[in-house]
């Protein structure tokens, strides 16, 4: 497997998509539950693959990331070529942008000197989707990017 196999929540979400998936490797419903019952490692097989293959289209289709610890936001916007990133930095140790409290104290405080902010490009590696779905797997969420355009902005400024 190249990325991660999906939950079996997300299989449930996705099953009319799966039993397209199943159809075009020529396997019916019943062939799928001979498999299930009497080739488990088989079947586990088309879940990776059909787990690889979703993962590829959601980070193909994934424009920007987001991930937020105690005293850090990092902010992506995922380019053809290169990663940009914003990150805001707060160096106070009272203050954490995980909570309402934190991220509240960081909308009214952002010219307060113990804000930082840096930016950034990156290169991919030689495989884009796997430097996307790393950072996902370190705990970013593939967002619509309003904080990303609304921190460039400021940024730019």
């Amino acid at each position: 497997m190249k990325y991660a196999r999906l939950t079996k929540e997300q299989l449930e979400e996705l099953h009319v998509e799966f039993i397209n998936f199943l159809a075009t490797q020529s396997i019916t419903a019943d062939e799928w539950s001979d498999i299930k019952a009497n080739k488990p490692d088989v079947a586990e097989e088309e879940i990776d693959i059909f787990s690889d293959l979703v993962w590829e289209k959601v980070l193909d289709n994934a424009q920007y990331l987001e991930h937020f610890s105690k005293d850090q936001i990092h902010l992506f916007e995922l380019k053809d070529n290169e990663m940009l990133l914003i990150a805001i930095k707060i160096n106070n140790e009272e203050i954490d942008v995980t909570t309402q409290a934190g991220y509240d104290w960081l909308r009214d405080n952002l010219l307060n000197d113990e804000v930082v902010f840096y930016n950034a490009s990156k290169a991919y590696s030689d495989d884009k989707n796997l430097d996307k779905f790393t950072l996902i797997q370190k705990g970013a969420s593939i967002t619509k990017g309003q904080l990303f355009n609304y921190f460039a902005k400021l940024v730019e400024d």
